[in-house]
């Protein structure tokens, strides 16, 4: 038996931030189950969230990834205000705007409020754990749990705790996210944006020189990821990915390609400001490519597609095996 105390379903968690992170954490925890509190500063916001909870379940039971939208919609209530939102929540998920004095003066708050028994977790993208804990009387007990967007479609969380984050927070934590069938990976030291931003700033970095030097146009960029690494990303990561990708594996790999592509990557090394003035073009071949005001559908149809690769990868693994 854990030595921990563990947060077992039904119990009740809290959701601060009603926005699109904070409307997906919400279905993540009611399809485990959890009796889920949402609230938001903005009372317009928390209202127009329930609404859209009530679409995106929708989309998910026609999709056959929830049995029941009204039972989940049942298990989620909206609060008016942060202390009628957490009372009683042995978790809550916070996702107020990335900004570390706001976070800050959110956290104190909250641990002021609540027992040393619930968790505090942030969704920050990029902001390390102590940045937001550091000198609070509860520092124990808050973590980072930064999921992807969207995280009721994409289950990758990452965990990273404070130097003086107790080995129990982390344990809880994992408990908790994988029995909402989440796939947590914990940071085992402090890094600003983690591992899933720092992959991403890497590719995008590279991707806005591509397009800038006239190497390719975006839409043929964004073709290489759809139909070349994202497919084999879809089912392996790069690590996988290149033990395959030579009869002998990762050494053999290394080997043959190691030397061209540590060129490319002197190449890469070079660091250009991340100035909105840069990206004019890029913008502007978007906005042929996608009018700003078809933004919201396009994000909807990209759940939805989300959604049926879930399924599929669901059936998949029980045919091929993970």
């Amino acid at each position: 038996m854990s030595k921990f105390r563990i947060i077992t379903m039904s119990q009740k968690v809290a959701v601060v931030g009603a926005g699109f992170i904070g409307r997906s954490w919400a279905m993540v925890f009611a399809k485990a189950g959890h009796h889920v509190s949402l609230y938001d500063i903005d009372p317009t916001a928390l209202s127009e969230a329930m609404n859209l909870l009530e679409i995106n379940l929708a989309d998910l039971e026609s999709n056959g990834l929830i049995s029941s939208k009204d039972d989940l919609l049942g298990r989620i209530q909206p609060y008016k205000t942060l202390e009628g939102a957490v009372e009683e929540a042995e978790w809550v998920q916070e996702n107020a705007l990335e900004n570390v004095q706001i976070k800050r003066e959110l956290f104190s708050r909250m641990d002021e409020l609540l027992p040393e028994t619930t968790i505090l977790a942030s969704s920050t993208s990029a902001i390390p754990c102590s940045d937001i804990s550091n000198g609070m009387k509860g520092a124990g007990r808050i973590i980072v749990a930064h999921p992807a967007n969207p995280p009721y479609l994409l289950p990758i969380v990452e965990l990273s705790g404070a130097p003086e984050t107790k080995d129990e927070t982390i344990f809880r934590a994992k408990e908790l996210l994988e029995a909402a069938n989440m796939e947590v990976i914990t940071i085992n030291k402090e890094i600003k944006g983690f591992v899933l931003n720092r992959l991403q700033v890497a590719l995008l970095s590279e991707a806005f020189k591509l397009v800038e030097d006239g190497v390719v146009s975006g839409a043929d960029l964004d073709k290489t990821i759809k139909h070349g690494l994202g497919l084999r990303w879809s089912i392996m990561g790069p690590m996988e990915t290149i033990d395959l990708n030579a009869p002998g594996g990762i050494r053999d790999y290394l080997e043959r390609f190691g030397p061209a592509f540590e060129t490319i990557a002197k190449e890469q090394s070079s660091i250009r400001p991340w100035d909105t003035n840069r990206f004019v073009k890029m913008e502007e071949e978007r906005r042929k490519e996608m009018p700003i005001d078809d933004l919201g559908e396009r994000a909807r149809w990209r759940d939805r597609r989300l959604m049926a690769l879930t399924r599929h990868k669901k059936e998949s693994d029980k045919h091929y095996g993970k």
